[in-house]
């Protein structure tokens, strides 16, 4: 993977007569990691860019996360952009309102597994549950390193009945064990719907599509942008996917400020 900044140059010429299409996703990309989800900030300088970038008629900006998507929107306040949530179940933006339906065979088995996932939890200092409406979340970046082993089991053996009788399907991100419907519906699929509507939306004008994100559940969205446009994977995770990386989120700032000033000429 080559660094986003020391291939600027290359970069900015694919830029021209192209309009941008950004999926940024938001802790440990626009955000820094914290210890708890409630304690990730959007920086102001940060903020400040993605409201003038999406005030360029060149670009439209989308926030991409396994976040809720009134917790997203709380946290980023800017209007005229996308909101995609809850890994794609819920998108909202100018002339956009997606969510996902609930099953109520979904909704029981969603309510039985926070039952018991509650009561496990009591016995792993650190980790907590969240209810996402749609999925839930268990977070563990509190939790002893010698403990997760057997979180992850126990995790496993209450989600297991329901993984088989495809009432659920699981996944891991960092430092959390998503539980969601399954529906195969993940951050790429959002990203090619989005992309897909933008190319009836727009005039003739090529979109370049450009992912950024941290974890690995950004890389369905990094497969989907690969060959047609940019992925960027922030950190030091290995990415199958990427072509560039960043290292951390203030790079990142560094990234779109440049993109900002590019297509201000």
């Amino acid at each position: 993977m080559k660094h986003v900044l020391e291939a600027w140059d290359e970069l900015r010429n694919r830029f021209i007569d192209k309009r941008l299409m950004l999926f940024l996703d938001y802790d440990g990309t626009l955000a820094p990691i914290a210890q708890t989800p409630d304690k990730a900030f959007l920086p102001k300088t940060t903020k400040t860019l993605l409201q003038a970038l999406a005030k360029v008629p060149r670009c439209k900006v989308a926030i991409i996360s396994g976040r809720a998507l009134e917790d997203v929107r709380r946290k980023v306040t800017i209007k005229n952009i996308v909101y995609v949530c809850n890994h794609g179940l819920e998108i909202e933006g100018p002339g956009i309102h997606f969510r996902s339906a609930s099953s109520p065979r979904l909704k029981a088995a969603f309510e039985c597994i926070k039952d018991q996932i509650k009561k496990e939890l009591l016995f792993f200092q650190g980790s907590f549950l969240e209810d996402k409406d749609l999925t839930l979340s268990v977070h563990y970046r509190l939790v002893g390193d010698d403990k997760v082993p057997m979180l992850m089991n126990v995790l496993k053996i209450a989600t297991n009945p329901y993984v088989l009788n495809k009432e659920v399907c699981v996944g891991a991100g960092r430092k959390v064990f998503e539980i969601k419907p399954p529906l195969g519906w993940d951050k790429g699929k959002a990203v090619s719907w989005l992309l897909t509507q933008q190319k009836f939306a727009s005039d003739k004008a090529v979109t370049l599509p450009i992912c950024v994100g941290d974890d690995v559940t950004d890389e369905d969205a990094f497969a989907v942008v690969k060959g047609k446009g940019l992925a960027i994977a922030v950190g030091n995770h290995e990415s199958p996917h990427a072509q560039y990386y960043l290292r951390d989120p203030d790079e990142v700032r560094q990234f779109l400020q440049q993109t900002y000033e590019f297509l201000l000429n």
